[in-house]
């Protein structure tokens, strides 16, 4: 995808003037940086002390461990996966190829790559996400565990083949911050886990390329932070990766000054991102795992530095872990809001580990758990190791006392996102939040007042999830597309308004009225409200109401404005299966073994059609990660809305 003079100003017009400015003087940077880059200063004495305390790697439970063994092996045959490609090249990978479409990225100074253009690079996805090193710390952490000294070994060879092909400032690799920032993050990590091997001080502290690459990486992320309405998760890995490497290898003149800078940016941008209920403002659940795994890989460097950090940036992740419990299913899933792209602050795990469940493990070591969190019965390698690491909240002196939440939060008012829970572990998402976060709400779908239900963890009313975001134009278009979730289109048109893959000109406004969540276990009904004005001219309201002791959803949508076209639509997971009759639809599926159902009756005023793997236009598809689609069931009804009558759709699930 080539983004077009129009894009350019469109993208222009959601900047303020400092922002402007700010830009202004990177790109009159990147133009006195394109003669030889300097060297990096000299560095003698170097010596690596942030290494894990003893009785880390002992920890760590041995079913996690042998899934991370398993997990180093498989990469070691050669053999990896990312976003549904399957590579058998990572013995001697190919930092600049694209499996995907078979294209190479081209050589030359990184600000001249087109790396948004997939027809010049290729899916860019697909080649920085190998030189994240993410599948190095596995290798790292399988040595740290068995001592053998071949995944040591394949790490040195790795890392020294990418500095090799990859000098400062030259190839796509060198494009983007949020990749300088992950990298730097891991190479904390591989120098960490490897320190019992002898080769540990000669690849990095006593290696002169070593030094120079990462002196290079930090001048980078101090001189170009992401900006004014880019600042989301992106400027949190900058500023997570430069102060982890500033800590851990403070060996250069200006580690101090980039440390500060980097602690200082860190705090204000987790602050800014981050509602005070704990979720994150991009309103895409991923982000928030994202951002919460860099805080806390932050913050594990900070303690094993002992460099003081703010008491607001350890109060800013106990609420996000806290949050995260509040919003996780009877299975430990959190809502599939927003763009979603399997991004990782830090991998040290073998398939299999559950995020979700590792993330709230981590946080029951480091700030404790409440008695409503959920129960976590799965282990990881990860969080032993950043336990080791972070100073528990309680003993932590600068940490200030905080009033937590005494019972499950189900209605985050500010992030606009209720939670409401029947017997049989019903799960439902109601969305009546702002749109996204800051101007251009990037990582936002057009999803105002859509929901999503679960029964014991399955996705019965789906959100669809993102599936691609460069390359594939008309792919991006319908999973982010009011369309592409369960709640009510007019007149062919989405709520919010598009201006580009990561760009929204005008944000629809949703508030909601009722947020009843009281408790359901006595077969009481939990009641939600909201409406959205996003169709100009008219307003979409929508009830929902949840009975525990009929097992029952009932949603009610009322269109107050003129005659307009309509279609309302409903996703259902891949799992169900969908046998539609006129306005009825019987729901089956099989959950541990057992048959479930339910019956979705359907508003009878519209004509009701089932949609399955439809691609021209896109319509009946689910992504379970980045990179994937599968075939599922979309059940859509057309007709018009006239602000007549309200139009009532009713989910029975039968026992």
């Amino acid at each position: 995808m080539t983004m077009s003079a129009g894009w350019y100003l469109r993208r222009l017009s959601r900047m303020g003037p400092r922002e402007v400015g700010g830009r202004v003087g990177d790109a009159v940077r990147r133009r006195r940086w394109r003669s030889a880059p300097p060297d990096c200063p000299s560095v003698t004495g170097a010596r690596f002390t942030a290494v894990l305390p003893a009785g880390a790697i002992a920890a760590v439970p041995p079913d996690a461990a042998k899934r991370l063994i398993a997990e180093a092996d498989r990469l070691m045959a050669g053999h990896a996966e990312y976003f549904g490609v399957d590579r058998d090249d990572m013995v001697n990978p190919d930092w600049w190829y694209d499996p995907k479409t078979g294209r190479r990225a081209p050589w030359g100074y990184a600000f001249d790559v087109p790396y948004r253009n997939e027809d010049a690079v290729g899916d860019i996805k697909q080649i920085w996400e190998p030189s994240r090193h993410q599948y190095l710390t596995v290798l790292a952490a399988a040595y740290a565990i068995t001592g053998n000294e071949r995944y040591a070994e394949r790490v040195a060879e790795h890392l020294r083949l990418w500095w090799a092909a990859n000098a400062p400032l030259r190839g796509v690799h060198w494009v983007s911050g949020i990749e300088l920032g992950i990298r730097l993050l891991s190479w904390v990590w591989i120098r960490r886990l490897l320190d019992g091997w002898p080769g540990a001080a000669g690849l990095f502290e006593d290696n002169p390329v070593a030094l120079n690459q990462i002196w290079h990486h930090q001048r980078w992320l101090a001189a170009f932070p992401s900006r004014g309405s880019s600042a989301n998760n992106h400027v949190i890995a900058e500023a997570a990766g430069q102060f982890a490497a500033a800590c851990a290898f403070g060996w250069f003149p200006a580690s101090a000054r980039w440390r500060a800078g980097a602690l200082r940016s860190l705090e204000r941008q987790l602050r800014g991102n981050t509602f005070h209920s704990g979720l994150n403002r991009e309103l895409a659940t991923e982000y928030h795992g994202l951002v919460l795994e860099l805080g806390l890989a932050a913050m594990a460097e900070a303690d094993a530095a002992d460099v003081p950090v703010p008491a607001s940036l350890r109060l800013v992740l106990l609420r996000m872990t806290d949050a995260l419990a509040a919003i996780v299913d009877n299975r430990l899933r959190p809502p599939r809001q927003g763009d979603a792209d399997d991004g990782h602050g830090l991998i040290v795990d073998g398939a299999g580990t559950d995020r979700w469940g590792s993330l709230l493990a981590t946080g029951d070591a480091v700030f404790g758990r409440l008695d409503w969190w959920p129960a976590v019965t799965g282990t990881d390698v990860r969080t032993p190791l950043l336990a080791a690491l972070i100073r528990p909240y309680s003993k932590n002196g600068t940490a200030p006392a905080v009033t937590r939440p005494a019972s499950r939060p189900s209605h985050l008012a500010d992030a606009g996102m209720t939670i409401l829970r029947g017997p049989e572990e019903i799960w439902c998402r109601c969305d009546g939040g702002p749109h996204g976060f800051l101007s251009i709400a990037a990582h936002a779908h057009a999803d105002a007042l859509s929901i999503e239900v679960r029964h014991d963890g399955v996705d019965v009313l789906a959100d669809p999830g993102t599936y691609c975001y460069h390359g594939q134009p008309e792919w991006r278009e319908y999973f982010r597309s009011t369309l592409g979730h369960n709640t009510l289109q007019l007149d062919g048109g989405d709520q919010s308004a598009s201006g580009g893959p990561f760009l929204w000109t005008r944000h629809a406004g949703s508030r909601v009225l009722v947020a009843d969540t009281s408790d359901t276990s006595d077969g009481g009904t939990a009641r939600w409200c909201a409406e959205h004005d996003g169709y100009q001219g008219s307003v979409h309201r929508r009830r929902v109401e949840l009975t525990a002791a009929a097992e029952e959803l009932r949603v009610v949508d009322e269109v107050r404005g003129p005659r307009r076209d309509m279609r309302l639509a409903f996703h259902l997971g891949p799992a169900i299966t969908a046998d539609l009759a006129e306005n009825r639809a019987v729901l089956t599926w099989t959950r541990d073994g057992e048959d479930r159902s339910a019956v979705l009756d359907l508003p009878g005023q519209l004509r009701w059609r089932a949609h399955r793997g439809e691609s021209d236009p896109p319509l009946g598809w689910y992504s379970a990660g980045f990179g994937r689609k599968e075939p599922s069931t979309t059940l859509v009804g057309t007709g018009f809305a006239d602000g007549a009558e309200g139009f009532t759709t009713v989910l029975r699930f039968r026992g």
